[in-house]
Formats: C-alpha cells, structure tokens, sequence
C-alpha cells in the first residue's frame, strides 16, 4: 500500500499531491524546487484571496491545470509551526484523508517533510498518517439493503520523504496497524448484541490466536462453577446465554516474568438485570463490551508487532438480563478470590466479572494489572465524554499508563482511592464487600471495589464509559464507537520497563 519515494518531481503523475503549510510569511518557500515556477506564483495569489488556508486543521484542494503531472494539490494547514501538536496533526491528516475519500480518488500521494518540525520528527509524523489513514476511513457498513456499488477506495500511497526509508516505512505500518486494530475494536463495539454474544467472543479470540499464535483458553460454564468464579457467574443467573472466561497469552520474552495483564470488562448486554434500566438508559448497552473490545486490539497490535513483553489478557464475558433465575439485591455470592460479595445492585455487574477476571489474570501470573471498563455513568458526569477515568494503588504504573496515554493522546484523568472510599465497600454487615455502596463518588466506588481484587499487585483502572463512544462523526471517524484505550495499552506493552 505504501511506496515511499525519496524526490518528488513535478513530471510525476499523481491524482493528488499532500502538503503541510505552516501560518508563516513564506509559507511556500519549501515547495520551490518541487514546483514549478509558474504554479508557485499561482500558489501565492491563491493564497492571498483566501483559497489556500494555513489554519490549523483545513484542507484546500486546487487542481493545477496541466501546470504539473500532478492534477490536484492539497494544502493542509497546520496552524503555528511550534504550536504543531500531535494530536493536531493527526486529525488533520484524519480531515485531509477523508476529504480526498470524499472526491473519489483513488491514490494519494504526500511530501511528508513538509509536516515536519522541531518537536516532531520524520518518523512520528510517518507514524500518525499511518495510523490516520486507517482511523479516518473507518465505517461500519450496518444492515441496510443498499444497492450492490463497490465503495470507491484509496488503495495506493506514495509517500515522498528525505528519511531513513527503512525507519519511514516501519513507522508507516506500525502507524497502520495502530489504526486498523483500533477499527477492529470499533467493530465489535458497534456489532447488534443479538449478533455478538460470549460466544462469539470467544470464537473471536479463537481467531485471533490462531492468527499470531497466541495461546488461548477458553472456560466454559461448568469449569467456572468447578473454579469458584462466583461473581461471574451470578450476572450470568438470568441468562439463557452461557458466559465465557476468555485468556489470551502472548510470550515476547524467554521466561514468564513481568507479566502484564489485561483484564476487560465482556458484558455483551446490559438490562441493569433486577436493578433495570429505564429504556433511555438501556438503548446502547450493546457497547458495554467496549473494554473487551480494547484488549482485543491492543492483543491485535501485540501479535503484529511482537514486542519483547509478556501479556495476559482476561475477557470474563455475560450478558445481563432478567428471569426467575437472575441474581437479585440481598444476593450475597462468593468471588473466585474467595471474598464474599453482599449485591445491593445488579446493574453495578462490570465490577462484578471484573473482580473474577482480575483473580484469574493474577492466577496466569500477572505482575500488573490494568483493568478497561465501560463501568459507570458516574465518570462520565464527573469528567466529561473526552476524558477516560483512572484510578490506581501504585503511582509509579500509574505513571507508565499515563505515559502512553499522553504518546497517543487519549486522555486519562486520575481519581482518588481513599481509606474512607475503601472502608464504604467494606461496609457489608454480612459479607467482605458492598458492590455498590453509595451513588456518591459512583465512579471512585466501582473503582475502589475492583481494586480489592488487585490487592497488592500495582494496577490501574480504566472507566471508559464516556470514551467508548461518540455521537457524532469527526476528523477520525464516523459517530459511534472510538476504540478508545487500543492504542494506549498497545503502546505501554510497547513501552513497559518494570520498576528496579
């Protein structure tokens, strides 16, 4: 897909030619031997009345008229060179790309030094439009009856660059990957619940592994009741669907040590269970599996690039739903862990497979624990829908997730575990906990009550239930699901040192 070139020349034929403009006097002046003199004159007067822009996050398309053997150029601008953030520059990349989707072309080509500055190099730069491309591109074709056209597609890349080729096209296929994984996620996510049950996800991870050879193992429900995976199994009560405990093992390293596991939330529907949802809040539970849906692409990026880390990942998956079996306020049911669970409410259920999940990642041999969740409603109204809640026992990991978070810009935002927040969980006159023992706090109470399971293993956690989804399409990607917190636990996979 991608052909990277190390001159342009103003004889080569392309559909399209991308370049980055800065906001500065000469905004032109790197294209002078690219170009020839009479379209940079044209450029300049075009710009002047205002059809190119060099504001942050536009896209100018010009044809050249047979200046050139390039038909189109696209300008994008990119605001003040040293004001060029990451994030700023992969949306535009994002807008630029599906502003060439939208023309129907089929071929792109990009002079990727023209995006380059000080503070962001060659390699990153190649790095974000590979993973752009692939983000911005992204749609779940859905079930309606369409007419049987084949969806027009950029299918080449011509990428002209001064670099390292070796070090440009590596960064270009890491970026990709990135992004396809995080559309992988998005999928699932966005998959009718009818259409994707435990089942089916554990099928998927069946797939997954014999793609990248991951080892797997897949429990079903009887092994769960022989292993004591009490809390799993109460949200599984009203079900007519059996649930799944879902592991996937990738070794990068000789001996199983270091171990990161991650463990995430697989409700494929949530009705609230006895504790129901009223309608409005029910309608998009199908997305409830979106912290499933993260540790499959983070696994997915993990089998494509190999890194020299060891990773366990936990899918304890269910439905919730309601029948003359289902588990009820009052309940009290015995975790895998052996610690006691007084339900005061059904509907705080995630905390609940997760408290079972996180056990067994430990009893795979995890050494770190990051746990991802559309958990509560609670985040969501105490961080916004842009920011990922987290808490955690251990700053230093703390530190480490945070790091790759900010490496590719999806925001987390720490909370506080206090004594007194641990001390209202345990508050349970006749069991070891409360799942949920006060709407005050709600987000920091399901957090707390899942960090009695990490116990002293370092361990941070994940509220994505603001983050899995957008109402609305953007620069990269259509409304709907984000595959939020792929990239981020790819990249601290990708990165992790433990603490000496």
């Amino acid at each position: 897909m991608f052909t990277i070139e190390k001159t342009y020349k103003k004889e080569n034929v392309a559909e399209v030619l991308s370049i980055g403009i800065f906001e500065e006097p000469e905004k032109f002046s790197h294209l002078e031997d690219k170009l020839d003199e009479v379209l940079q004159e044209q450029l300049k007067e075009l710009s002047s009345a205002g059809d190119i822009s060099s504001k942050k996050r536009t896209v100018s398309i010009i044809p050249t008229l047979g200046l050139s053997g390039t038909k189109r150029l696209a300008f994008v601008g990119l605001g003040k060179k040293k004001k060029l953030t990451k994030e700023v520059l992969r949306e535009s990349f994002g807008k630029l790309v599906q502003s060439i989707h939208r023309k129907k072309l089929t071929a792109v080509s990009i002079l990727l030094d023209s995006f380059v500055t000080e503070a962001i190099s060659v390699e990153k730069v190649a790095s974000l439009f590979g993973e752009a491309f692939a983000l911005a591109l992204y749609n779940f074709p859905g079930y309606k009856q369409r007419a049987n056209i084949p969806e027009t597609k950029i299918n080449a890349i011509t990428v002209y660059t001064e670099g390292e080729r070796d070090t440009v096209e590596q960064a270009l296929k890491a970026g990709y990957i990135y992004g396809c994984a995080t559309n992988s996620a998005r999928t699932l996510v966005n998959t009718p619940p009818n259409l994707l049950t435990s089942t089916d996800l554990a099928n998927y991870a069946k797939e997954l592994a014999e793609r990248y050879q991951f080892e797997v193992e897949i429990l079903d429900k009887q092994e769960m009741i022989e292993l004591g995976m009490g809390a799993l199994l109460a949200v599984n009560q009203g079900s007519d669907e059996p649930p799944k405990m879902i592991v996937l093992k990738y070794q990068g390293k000789e001996e199983w040590t270091d171990v990161i596991g991650l463990v995430g939330k697989g409700i494929t529907y949530d009705t609230g269970g006895y504790s129901l949802k009223p309608r409005v809040s029910m309608v998009g539970m199908k997305t409830d599996m979106g912290g499933a849906a993260a540790v499959f692409g983070a696994m997915e990026i993990v089998g494509e690039l190999r890194p020299k880390q060891n990773v366990v990942a936990v899918i304890p998956s269910t439905d919730n739903m309601v029948n003359g079996k289902g588990f009820k306020p009052d309940d009290v049911i015995t975790s895998l862990s052996g610690k006691t669970i007084e339900v005061t409410n059904t509907d705080a259920e995630g905390r609940l497979v997760l408290a079972d999940g996180l056990t067994y990642a430990k009893q795979h041999g995890a050494n770190y624990l990051v746990d991802v969740a559309t958990l509560t409603g609670g985040v969501i109204t105490a961080l916004g829908s842009d920011k990922t809640g987290a808490m955690t026992n251990n700053e230093d990991f703390y530190g480490k997730v945070l790091e790759a978070s900010k490496e590719t810009d999806e925001m987390i935002w720490l909370l506080p575990i206090t004594e007194k927040d641990k001390e209202k969980v345990r508050k349970s006159k006749i069991a070891d906990l409360d799942n949920s023992p006060s709407r005050e706090g709600h987000a920091i109470m399901g957090g707390a009550f899942i960090g009695e399971f990490a116990e002293n293993t370092p361990w941070v956690h994940l509220d994505i239930a603001g983050t899995a989804t957008v109402n609305g399409a953007h620069d990269l990607g259509p409304s709907g699901a984000t595959g939020v917190m792929v990239r981020t636990l790819a990249k601290l996979i990708e990165t992790f040192e433990p603490s000496k």
